[in-house]
């Protein structure tokens, strides 16, 4: 074979062997337990994943930086700040595939950690390949749900939606969504028709409602609150009682929008779901 073949052959090799090495899946485990990190280790090598095992929570800058496509933790490891962390990195990282690994647990507590953010919650002990499993469809649904660029951006009213910054603006100032609102607020404004309850539940938490969850009215009053603060001429989310909700960006004409607040059982409801999950 000559040497011009065989320069060009091994290119080829070296070119694919890099691409292997950008598309590798990225992994961070917050995890203590030595025989099931080296279980799990083994198993993500042999798939050629890159994998990141950390004895204690790191900033959510150093997870920024680490560039993962999954999360793995257990709330043990982190302590008392547990719920604190999980909310703020599932809001600072809305693109992260986040799955809780830890022991046993409450219903309430599994339920909590969900609603914060979480994609997935696993048991210990489990099988690492059921956790890889699981991680996997975490990703693959993230991949599914990427925003769009900025050009796809949309001004309506006062407010610019910015998908890929997971943000909206009023006049370059950021309303401070958290990521489950800002799902919410995309959602809305993508649709020219009312929205059940159930409908935003599945398409923004990704599994069915559960039968008197209020999450939804909860959410979307923080989001008007917040909406109107910024932009009080206007009104954008109208609610239609007993259905959903309605996004259709108005000014106000002098019938403010408290008229279309949320239904009253949701005003009830907000201190004691917030107890609920606190519990």
């Amino acid at each position: 074979m000559s040497s011009g073949v065989s320069d060009a052959l091994s290119g080829i090799a070296a070119g694919a062997s890099a691409q292997r090495a950008h598309n590798r899946l990225r992994l961070a485990v917050v995890d203590r337990d030595p025989g099931f990190m080296q279980v799990l280790s083994n198993r993500l090598e042999a798939l050629g994943w890159e994998l990141r095992a950390l004895s204690s929570a790191v900033t959510v800058d150093a997870l920024v930086g680490m560039r993962l496509n999954a999360l793995v933790l257990d709330l043990a490891v982190l302590g008392p700040g547990s719920w604190e962390y999980l909310e703020r990195v599932c809001a600072r990282l809305p693109g992260l595939a986040v799955i809780v690994c830890t022991g046993p647990s409450s219903v309430a507590q599994r339920v909590r950690g969900l609603r914060l953010g979480a994609d997935a919650w696993m048991t210990k002990p489990c099988h690492a390949e059921e956790l890889i499993c699981v991680i996997e469809a975490a990703i693959r649904r993230h991949r599914r749900n990427e925003m769009p660029q900025i050009e796809d951006s949309t001004t309506v009213g006062e407010i610019t939606i910015r998908p890929d910054l997971y943000q909206a603006y009023a006049r370059e100032a950021s309303l401070e969504l958290t990521a489950r609102e800002f799902e919410i607020l995309n959602l809305l404004s993508q649709s020219d028709r009312v929205l059940r309850r159930e409908e935003i539940y599945e398409r923004v938490w990704g599994y069915a409602m559960a039968h008197g969850d209020r999450s939804v009215d909860v959410f979307v009053r923080k989001l008007r609150q917040k909406l109107r603060t910024a932009s009080p001429a206007w009104n954008y989310i109208h609610t239609h009682f007993g259905v959903g909700y309605r996004f259709a960006p108005e000014l106000d004409g002098g019938e403010s929008a408290h008229g279309l607040e949320d239904e009253p059982a949701a005003l009830e409801l907000d201190a004691g779901l917030t107890q609920a999950l606190i519990a």
